[in-house]
C-alpha cells in the first residue's frame, strides 16, 4: 500500500504546504510495514559507468541517451502494473534503439537493497509497499536524484507548460524534505478516511455518524444486528491513523499533528490526542471491533469488510481498486472524514487527510537517471493519466485527465469528501519521514496494542511519547520539521 528517517540532525524543514488545497483528486499510497535498513543506503561500494547524456532538443528536452538502456521495478500492488508497462511502452516508441528492462515485485526492499548497496540501482522505481525503502534515510544520505530538471521541463501535452504547472496542489511540496529540490514523485493522489457500504447504511435507516456518540450508538445498532462496527489491518494497525489522525486534528487541530510531526516535547500528550485515543478504545471495550482483527492483514480486514461484516474501516482511496474482487455490486462505497468527537472540535466535520501518492523516485547512481525522468514525463501525460485512472480508479497528480471518464462510487465519494472538506485538508508527514516511528512503533507497538486491549490509552500515550522522544534525540537520523 505505500509512504521516513534519516540520517544528522539537521533541522532545517520541508518546503511543504501546511495545506493541500481543494483538489478533484484521488489515488492510492501504499503503505511500508517497516523501515528500510539504514545499510540500504549507507554504502558508497561500486558504482555502474553512468551513460552518457544526450542531446537535449524540442523533443528530447531531458536529453535523454537515445540508446542507453532504461531499467525500471514497479511495485505489483493495489493498482497492478498495467498502467506502468503501458507508460513503458510508450517510452520504447520514442526510443526504439533503448533496451527496457522492466520489473514488478512486491519486495521492493529486500530486492533492492543490494543494487543499492552496489552502486547499482534501477533508473526508476515505485517505491511502495510494505516493504517499501525509507525515503527519508534515502534523503539523507543523498541516495536520490533531484527531480526539478522534470519539473520545469516541458509538459508532453503543453510545451508551453512546464511539468510542475501541469501537477494537483501539493505534489511538488510533497517531494521537497530540505528547501527546494525534489526527491520524489508522487504520481497518485490519496484520500484518506473511514470508508464504508452506504448500502449497509442505508439498511440500518442510518446516516453517516459526525459526532463521537452517534456513531456509538450506530456501532451498538449494527451490533443487535450481528454487525460489527469497525475492523482494520490488525497485522498492520498503522491503516488505523488513516482516521485517527484527522481525527485528531479535527479535535485540536491541524496544529497538534505539525507538533507530533516536527517531534516537539510532549506533543503525544496534547489533550486532543489523548481525547481521540480514548474514543477509539471505547470501540474495542465496548466490543464493536470485528472480533478477531488484531489476527488479520489488509486484505483480510477489507474482504470481511465488503462481505458485510463490519460497518467502517480506516483505508486510503486504493481500496476500491484493491478490493474489487469482493465488494459487491450494490455497495455503494463511500469514504467520509473522520467523526467528530463534540462541538467543541476545532475544525469541522469533512476535515479529512489527502496527499500525494505512489512515491517514485529515480537514484543517484542510476545508469540512465534522464530516462528515468523522461519516463515519469511520459506519465505525467492527459493520455498515461486517463490510463491509470480507467484500469485503477483513482486519479493521478496529473491535473486533469478526467473528461470522457465514468467515476466510480468510491472515486465519486472521494471527489465528493475533499469537496465537503474544501480547505479542512491535513497532511501528517511522519509516514514520510520517520517510517520506522510511524509504522513499526506508532503502528504497531503503540496502537496496534492498544487496540488488542493489551494497553490503555494513557499507556499507549506514554509509550508512544518515549518512541518519539528517543527518535528526535537520535543523532544517526535526519529531522524534518513544517516551516
Amino acid at each position: 500500500m505505500g509512504s521516513t528517517s534519516a540520517e544528522n540532525s539537521n533541522t532545517e524543514g520541508v518546503g511543504r504546504r501546511d495545506l493541500i488545497k481543494r483538489s478533484a483528486a484521488l489515488g492510492l499510497i501504499s503503505v511500508p510495514t517497516m523501515s528500510f535498513l539504514s545499510a540500504c543506503a549507507s554504502s558508497d561500494s561500486g558504482s555502474g559507468d553512468k551513460a552518457k547524456a544526450g542531446k537535449k532538443t524540442t523533443k528530447n528536452p531531458l536529453g535523454v541517451n537515445e540508446t542507453a538502456p532504461l531499467a525500471v521495478v514497479i511495485f505489483d500492488g493495489g493498482f497492478g502494473t498495467k498502467y506502468a508497462t503501458d507508460a513503458n511502452a510508450q517510452y520504447k516508441t520514442a526510443y526504439p534503439k533503448a533496451k527496457v528492462n522492466f520489473h514488478a515485485t512486491q519486495k521492493i526492499q529486500s530486492e533492492l537493497q543490494p543494487k543499492f548497496n552496489g552502486g547499482t540501482p534501477p533508473d526508476l522505481i515505485d517505491n511502495s509497499g510494505a516493504q517499501q525503502m525509507d525515503m527519508g534515510v534515502l534523503v539523507g544520505k543523498k541516495q536520490l536524484t533531484d527531480l526539478t530538471p522534470l519539473l520545469d521541463a516541458p509538459s508532453i501535452d503543453d510545451p508551453s507548460k512546464k511539468v510542475r504547472d501541469t501537477l494537483r496542489p501539493g505534489i511538488v511540496e510533497m517531494g521537497q524534505f530540505d528547501g527546494a529540490p525534489v526527491w520524489i514523485m508522487y504520481y497518485a493522489y490519496t484520500v484518506y478516511g473511514v470508508w464504508y457500504s452506504q448500502t449497509a447504511l442505508d439498511k440500518l435507516d442510518a446516516t453517516y455518524p459526525e459526532t463521537w456518540d452517534a456513531m456509538l450508538a450506530l456501532c451498538e445498532k449494527a451490533k443487535k444486528k450481528g454487525v460489527a462496527g469497525w475492523t482494520y489491518a490488525g497485522k498492520y494497525p498503522y491503516y488505523l491513523p488513516f482516521s485517527l489522525y484527522p481525527f485528531i486534528a479535527k479535535i485540536g487541530g491541524r496544529e497538534v499533528l505539525d507538533k507530533i510531526d516536527n517531534l516537539e516535547p510532549n506533543a503525544w500528550k496534547d489533550p486532543a490526542v489523548k481525547s481521540a485515543f480514548e474514543a477509539y478504545y471505547e470501540l474495542y471495550k465496548k466490543g464493536y471491533i470485528l472480533q478477531g482483527t488484531p489476527g488479520i492483514d489488509h486484505i483480510q480486514s477489507q474482504t470481511a469488510w465488503a462481505k458485510g461484516k463490519a460497518l467502517f474501516i480506516p483505508n486510503g482511496s486504493w481500496v476500491e481498486n484493491e478490493s474489487a474482487n469482493v465488494i459487491p455490486k450494490d455497495f455503494n462505497l463511500a469514504v467520509s472524514g473522520p467523526t467528530g468527537l463534540d462541538s467543541s472540535d476545532k475544525m469541522p466535520f469533512g476535515t479529512i487527510w489527502a496527499s500525494g501518492g505512489e512515491p517514485f523516485i529515480v537514484p543517484a547512481k542510476a545508469n540512465n537517471p534522464e530516462g528515468g525522468m523522461e519516463q515519469l514525463r511520459i506519465m505525467l501525460s492527459e493520455a498515461s493519466s486517463k490510463n491509470f485512472t480507467s484500469q485503477v480508479k483513482s486519479l493521478t497528480a496529473y491535473n486533469g485527465g478526467t473528461d470522457g471518464i465514468t467515476l466510480t462510487p468510491g472515486l465519486k465519494s472521494g471527489v465528493a469528501a475533499l469537496e465537503k472538506a474544501g480547505t479542512n485538508v491535513v497532511n501528517p508527514r511522519l509516514q514520510d519521514w520517520y517510517v520506522k516511528l510511524q509504522k513499526e512503533q506508532i503502528g504497531v507497538a503503540g496502537l496496534g496494542e492498544m487496540m488488542a486491549g493489551r494497553l490503555t490509552p494513557a499507556e499507549a500515550i506514554k509509550k508512544i511519547q518515549g518512541y518519539a522522544d528517543a527518535a528526535a534525540k537520535d543523532q544517526s537520523i535526519k529531522h524534518y520539521k513544517h516551516q
